[in-house]
Parts: structure tokens; C-alpha cells; sequence
């Protein structure tokens, strides 16, 4: 057995550490050998004609073989060890070992070096075995029986096959990069068959030698057919194999999995083709995937370089049809390698295998990530990539019905405050901005534990698991809720966003469904507290429920006018004239009677119907003034504002078509406008309010003094006077501060140039004390309280005193001398010497 092929400088050094040694032992067990065996003083001297008959023989023996390839190394199987056993029978050993080395070296003569070495070395100790065993079972050539012949020949013969196997099976596995046993086993039936064969064929030809010499020539075709037969033999046993483990890779590439079809292409086309490496190459995703029969050793991008060098075999991954191409299969040889036509159609077969299982696994995978893609998407807020209303619900209700979950569960539910005005502001696209940062303020704020999901709008929940006592669901709701205190950097402007937080612990029952209403009882609860967060409170449930009630009624209502105004009169302190009037909203519900806007105008503004409800009341108290006018009492009226409608730059427009409309000087209209810290971060609501004022429409800030920003709005907000806040005045009798709050906003008011109002007016001494503390104008019960269109006409007309127009009588009588304080000669001017008061 020989071997053919070329190595890379690492394998050749190793092959080197184990040929050299070989070669050595060989040369001194063959020099050995002769000494010991046949002493030169009687070893005989066959003739020229038999040493080169022995030469011819054994050099053909070695250059008929049966070639086997595995990865880049053809291994020869040939006769060599049966023309030595012939040799050795008949001549002596120095003869045969000269012989065999002549023979072996014409036959491998155009090997490289090294194998011609190995082949060498390995067949003198052959025959030097061979012939040392035939010494030693005291073999006589030719005077022998034909079962003494046999029998000695099947010994010295096992030994040469021995010795073949012992000294060929390491070279050959290391140098292809097999293991010994692996390679030991491979095609070992054939071996040990063609041992047989050559063992009978030797056997033949030395018993043909005892009966006449002349037989010999029967003996070279016999040895060729059976050589013939063998290798075809060996042809078919092999291209059976081949098919057999097509068979088994194409099964085993039926699989779905795009890596499991990529490592198993690999390793089975390594063994297969007895590769040295397989690469497969994807041209989607301009993946590659390389390795041998030991696994995977490297999967990465297109164009990372290999360490193998040699021989590349490439194929094109396609179908049957050639009508469809995604990548490239390669194999890869060490060495030369030229595929067998068999191969080569094994080849296109595999190739076409894998292009179909890559694909299908892809389509796999493609309809695995569509339907990936639906479960998350229903389950995850598009916007935020939180989880959605559906994810809580499910998991919630999972966590809820757990027999051994761990701690308390809760639920926060967090609502931004005038989110509406973001949106119709300044546009969606805004508004979705900002609604992604409170998303990712709540991710960053929450525990690992924790879902937080984005239920619709502006409204966000976080579900809390394992809490260690229902107290602590406070306390990380505030964590939650500070997260949105600092503001939003959007386009260039920062925007404070303003949230309200409800929460609520597990129930006894009612499950999920029970857990978000009680904690959108309980965020409500917090809106109307003016606080940050509230936890649910059962004694408070009811009115929440009410209010709900009442959210559901609101189309109804304004599609049927059921929101009626009325109007609570301003009037001079010190003349009691009625200056202007304030409108007042009220809902006339058919059910529930007349209700006060604390419960309706928040749910108005989160309706959706701030505009169209905005629009009537603004109409009502516009046709009162005019009906006003039309009587002799020309009163501006004052209508609030929601801050939401200052976010809408088509507010203006509209305010002035309805003044229009009603055929009505903008100086008639005052714009009562809540402070807010919305209002000072916005420039829209500059422009919304500086139209307004360039118009003529004048604007009054309400509850001044109750806010932390009230100067800063000053200065921002162009408005015509300032509303001093009940709470001041009902206890500027009993308490210095808010009696210093009023005197500062007096003389605030006189340096700005801005009127002053002060609400809350009840009792006569509160009345003179504002008068001569400089405030101009009131309004509280002590005047009038709010009361309809017609019932104020009918009150002015029929007046005090006699006074059409007043609602009270003058603090002095008409002449009288009157000793003015300090602050109202520092006044100036008195109200009758300015324009007509429009309030807020």
C-alpha cells in the first residue's frame, strides 16, 4: 500500500518525525537481517535472469494498484506485499531486500522524495520479515509438500499484511488528517479481501513454480484480472458508499433550522467528499459558513479568508431548474485534487439538496419572524415599544392568579396633564415625540420587575410585582412620576410635562379588570387634589364613578345645548356700577340637574369637545352682551379659557368670527386665562394671545397670586388686568400675608398699568378695605351671585338707589369731600378715566 499526494511544510514535518525513523529501522533490521540469517560465506547467488525476473515482479506488483482517495490524498492499494512473499520464497533475503529496493524505487519513482523514502523503508522491512519467517519455519525451496507450503506461505504471508497495516495506517492518517482507528476501519473488509486474493494468487504461483516453471506464464493475466476485478470492486463498494451517505445527508438536511441545515451540510459534505474543508457561502445576508467534518470553525461575513490552501471544487447552490441562485458551495484540498465524474454528478446532486433545505429554511424562518412580528406587535405598543393595554391585561391577570406569587401586586396608571395641547399645537408628530420620551423615562424609572405599558394616548401603566408591603407602591410611584419632572427637549423648545399618577393594590377579587379601574378612580382623585399621585380610595369611589357617568353624556349634551351660561356681575367699589360681567358655565343635566364645570370640565377637555363646547358658551356670552348693549348697558363680557385652547392657533380666528358674528367690538370680549405653567413654555401661546390683544380682545389673568409663576407670566403674557384670588380676600381681615399679597398686587397693577379685580367680594367691610386700599373693582355675593342673562338686565335696569346700571350703593354720597389714603393718591387715575373693565 502506498500513497500519493502533496502536503502543506507543517504536515511534511511531522511526516518527516515519522518517516525518518522508519526509514532507519528499516535499513537496520534489513542489514541485521542478513547477518543473521544468511551468513555471507554461504548465501547462495541465484542467476541474473531470476534476480531480474524478482525485480520486474516486484516492481510491477508495487505499480498496479487500486486507487482510494480520502480529502486531497489518493491512497494506492497495490500487489507489492504479494510479489515480496513470492520473492522471499524463493531466493534468499540479502537477494530479496536488494530486489525489493531496486523494484519499490523504479515503480514510486516519480514520488516526491519522502514517499518514495517511506515506500522503501516500509517494503525492505517487509521483506526482511518475511524472509526471517520463512527461515525460522525452516522453509526449503523447492523440495516442499504442497501442505507444509501452504501452510508456512498463510504465515509468513499474515505477517507481510501485518506489517503493511502497522507501518502504512499511521502515514496514511496522518497525512489526511483522519484517526488511526477511523482509519484503520475504513474499507477494511476490501483490505482483508484483497489480502486473501493475493494471498491465493501467491500460493498458485509457487505451487505452478514446483510443477513446471513454464506455468509462470499463465500467471500475469490471471493477476491482472484479478487485479481488474478488485479495483472494480473497490470502484463500487466505494460509489455505494458515496450514495449511501448522499442518501443520509440529503434526509438530514430536511430540516427547518437555518444553522442545524448549514452544520450538517458542512460536516456531512466534508465525509462525503472527503474534504478538507467545506464552505458554503449565502449571497442573502452575505453570510459564510465554513468547517470539516468536526463541526463549524467559522460562520461570519463574505470575504474573511480561509487557512486552507489548495485545491478549491466550487459548485453553485442551485435548483433543478438552474433558474434560481443564492450562494455558492466550495470544497477545499490541501492538495491536487481532480473529482471523479461520479463525484462530480454527486456533487450537483448535493448542491441542488442544500439549495432546496436553504431555502425552505429560510422561508421557515421568514414565516416564523412574520409571525414573531404579530405576537409582539399585538402585545406592544407600535409608538413606544411599550407593552400595550392587551399585555397588561394578560399578564396582570397571570401575575393576579399565580397560588404562589411573591409579594404584593399593584398598579400604577399615569395620565399627562394637557397632553391635547402638544398635539393640536404643535402636531401629532410632536406630540408622538414627546409620548416616546415619557416612555423611555418610565422603562428607565421602573424595576426589572415591573411592566410598564402604554394603554392608549397619553395614558401609561406600570404594573409593580413582588412589592414587599402595599406602602411601597406609593413610594415607587413618586420614583415613577419624578422621572417626567424635568422638561422635554423637543425641536429646539423645552416642554414641561405635567402627570397625574393613580394607584391601586391587588383586590381580593375583580382580577385585573378591578386593578386598572381602581387605579383610574384613584388617578382622578389625584387630578382634582392638584397632587402628583393618590392611591385609591374606596369612601371616594362613588363621585369617581359619577364623574365617568357624566364623561359618557357629554356628546349628547352639546349636540343638545344642554350647557347653559351664567353670568356674576363686576362692579366698582366705590360707585357700585355694574363694568363688565363674568361668564360661568353650568350643565343643565336632564338627570342629574344643574352641575357645577369642577365636574365636567376636565372630562370636556379629555373629550375631544373643548372646541365645539368652547365655541357655545363663547356664543351664549356674546349674544348677552349684545342684548346688553341693545338695552342701554354697554358691559363687556368675560369668558375663561382653557389652557388647551391657547395651544391652537386656530383659537383666534375663531374667537374673532364669533365677535364678528354678534357684531361686537373686540373691546367687549375679555379672555379670563388660567395660570399656568404650560403658558409660559410655549410660543404658540405667545402668538395665540398676541393676536388677540392686537385685535382688541382684552385679557385678564385669574387667580393671581395662587401660582408659583405668576410674575413670570407677567412677563410674557400681554394682559390687560389681574384678578386678586378669593382666598386673599376672604381672609385679608385675619391674616397679614394675604393682605400684603393684595397690596402688592395693587401696586403691581398700578406700576404695569393693569386693572385689578378682586374676587370673592362678601361682606361690606371687605369692600371698603379694597377701595381704599387703591383695588378699583369686585366681584363676590355681597354684589350679585351668578345668575342668568335675563335676570342681570332686569337687576341693572332696575338698579339701587334709583341708579339704573348699579347693584349697590356708593361707599360716599354724590359731593361728598372724601380723605383719600396714601395709596389711592398714589393711584392716579380712577377707573371711570379708563376704558371699561373686561374681566377674565
Amino acid at each position: 500500500m502506498a500513497s500519493s499526494h502533496r502536503r502543506d511544510d507543517g504536515t511534511d514535518r511531522r511526516l518527516r518525525l515519522l518517516v525518518g525513523p522508519l526509514v532507519v529501522a528499516a535499513t537496520i533490521v534489513a542489514l541485521a537481517s542478513l547477518r543473521l540469517t544468511f551468513p555471507a560465506a554461504e548465501a547462495p547467488t541465484p542467476d541474473g535472469a531470476t534476480l531480474v525476473t524478482l525485480t520486474a515482479m516486484i516492481a510491477l506488483g508495487a505499480f498496479v494498484k487500486a486507487r482510494v482517495r480520502v480529502r486531497s490524498t489518493v491512497h494506492l492499494i497495490s500487489w507489492s506485499e504479494a510479489a515480496i512473499v513470492i520473492a522471499a520464497a524463493v531466493a534468499p533475503v540479502p537477494w530479496v531486500v536488494l530486489c525489493t529496493c531496486i523494484g519499490i524505487t523504479i515503480a514510486s519513482a516519480r514520488l516526491p522524495a519522502i514517499k518514495l523514502a517511506f515506500g522503501v523503508g516500509k517494503n525492505i522491512l517487509v521483506a526482511a520479515g518475511v524472509g526471517i519467517t520463512f527461515a525460522l519455519l525452516d522453509w526449503t525451496w523447492p523440495a516442499m509438500q504442497a501442505p507444509k507450503l501452504v501452510g508456512i506461505l498463510a504465515v509468513a504471508y499474515l505477517l507481510a499484511a501485518f506489517l503493511d497495516e502497522l507501518l502504512a495506517i499511521p502515514v496514511i492518517a496522518l497525512a489526511s488528517g483522519t484517526r488511526i482507528a477511523s482509519q484503520f476501519r475504513s474499507n477494511l473488509d476490501l483490505r482483508l479481501a484483497g489480502y486473501a486474493v493475493r494471498f491465493v494468487v501467491a500460493a498458485l504461483t509457487l505451487l505452478t513454480l514446483q510443477l513446471d516453471p513454464r506455468l509462470m506464464l499463465a500467471v500475469p493475466p490471471l493477476v491482472l484480472s484479478l487485479h481488474l476485478a478488485y479495483a472494480a470492486r473497490i470502484r463500487g463498494r466505494t460509489e455505494q458508499q458515496a450514495w449511501q451517505r448522499l442518501a443520509r445527508t440529503t434526509d438530514a438536511l430536511n430540516v427547518v433550522d437555518l444553522d442545524t441545515v448549514l452544520t450538517t451540510a458542512v460536516t456531512q459534505a466534508a465525509e462525503l467528499f472527503s474534504a478538507d474543508e467545506v464552505e458554503i457561502e449565502l449571497r442573502d445576508g452575505g453570510r459564510t459558513v465554513r468547517g470539516g467534518t468536526g463541526g463549524i470553525t467559522f460562520d461570519g461575513p463574505t470575504g474573511t479568508p480561509t487557512t486552507v490552501d489548495g485545491t478549491i471544487v466550487p459548485t453553485p447552490l442551485e435548483g433543478h431548474d438552474r433558474t434560481i441562485d443564492i450562494g455558492v458551495l466550495r470544497l477545499r484540498f490541501h492538495g491536487p485534487v481532480q473529482l471523479s465524474e461520479r463525484e462530480r454528478y454527486t456533487l450537483r446532486t448535493f448542491a441542488s439538496a442544500l439549495c432546496t433545505a436553504v431555502r425552505n429554511a429560510q422561508a421557515y424562518a421568514e414565516l416564523a419572524r412574520v409571525a414573531n412580528e404579530h405576537a409582539y406587535a399585538a402585545a406592544h405598543d407600535a409608538l413606544t415599544d411599550l407593552a400595550n393595554r392587551r399585555q397588561l391585561l394578560d399578564e396582570g391577570t397571570e401575575q393576579l392568579s399565580a397560588r404562589h406569587a411573591d409579594g404584593v401586586t399593584a398598579l400604577v396608571l399615569i395620565d399627562l396633564n394637557h397632553f391635547k395641547e402638544v398635539n393640536d399645537t404643535l402636531g401629532h408628530a410632536a406630540g408622538d415625540q414627546v409620548l416616546v420620551q415619557v416612555a423611555g423615562r418610565l422603562r428607565g424609572a421602573a424595576q426589572p420587575t415591573d411592566l410598564v405599558a402604554r394603554l392608549g394616548g397619553d395614558e401609561f401603566a406600570v404594573l409593580l410585582r413582588g412589592l414587599p408591603a402595599p406602602a411601597v407602591a406609593a413610594h415607587r410611584a413618586e420614583t415613577l412620576l419624578a422621572a417626567l419632572h424635568e422638561p422635554f427637549e423637543l425641536d429646539g423648545m423645552r416642554i414641561s410635562v405635567e402627570a397625574s399618577g393613580g394607584i391601586s393594590v391587588a383586590p381580593s377579587s375583580g382580577g385585573m379588570a378591578e386593578l386598572l379601574r381602581r387605579a383610574d378612580v384613584a388617578m382622578y382623585q389625584a387630578k382634582r387634589a392638584g397632587q402628583r399621585t393618590a392611591t385609591y380610595a374606596a369612601t371616594r369611589d362613588t363621585a369617581d364613578l359619577g364623574r365617568l357617568t357624566l364623561g359618557g353624556d357629554l356628546p349628547r349634551a352639546v349636540a343638545d345645548h344642554e350647557f347653559v351660561v351664567n353670568f356674576q356681575p363686576i362692579v366698582d367699589l366705590g360707585t357700585g356700577e355694574v363694568t363688565s360681567a363674568e361668564a360661568l358655565a353650568r350643565w343643565h343635566h336632564p338627570t342629574h340637574g344643574m352641575i357645577d364645570p369642577l365636574r365636567f370640565l376636565e372630562a370636556v377637555e379629555r373629550s375631544g369637545l373643548l372646541p365645539a363646547f368652547a365655541e357655545a358658551i363663547l356664543d351664549q356670552a356674546l349674544i348677552a352682551a349684545a342684548r346688553w348693549r341693545d338695552a342701554g348697558f354697554d358691559v363687556p363680557v368675560a369668558v375663561n379659557v382653557s389652557p388647551r385652547s391657547l395651544l391652537d392657533a386656530r383659537f383666534p380666528g375663531s374667537v374673532l368670527a364669533r365677535l364678528r358674528a354678534h357684531e361686537l367690538p373686540p373691546d367687549r370680549l375679555v379672555l379670563e386665562l388660567t395660570e399656568t405653567l404650560t403658558l409660559s413654555q410655549l410660543d404658540v401661546v405667545d402668538r395665540v394671545l398676541g393676536r388677540l390683544r392686537d385685535e382688541g380682545v382684552r385679557l385678564a389673568l385669574d387667580d393671581f397670586g395662587t401660582g408659583y409663576s405668576s410674575l413670570s407670566l407677567l412677563s410674557r403674557i400681554p394682559v390687560h388686568e389681574l384678578k386678586i384670588d378669593r382666598s386673599f380676600v376672604t381672609t385679608m381681615d385675619s391674616s397679614a400675608e394675604a393682605a400684603a399679597v393684595i397690596r402688592s398686587t395693587l401696586d403691581l397693577g398700578r406700576s404695569l398699568d393693569l386693572d385689578v379685580v378682586a374676587e370673592g367680594v362678601e361682606s361690606e367691610p371687605q369692600r371698603r378695605a379694597l377701595w381704599e386700599l387703591g383695588c378699583v373693582a369686585g366681584q363676590g355675593h355681597l354684589f350679585a351671585r351668578p345668575m342668568p342673562a335675563g335676570t342681570l338686565l332686569a337687576a341693572m335696569q332696575r338698579g339701587s338707589g334709583g341708579r339704573p346700571g348699579a347693584l349697590a350703593a356708593p361707599l360716599h354720597d354724590a359731593g361728598a369731600v372724601i380723605r383719600l389714603s396714601q395709596n389711592r393718591r398714589q393711584g392716579g387715575r380712577s377707573r371711570t378715566d379708563r376704558l371699561p373693565h373686561l374681566p377674565a
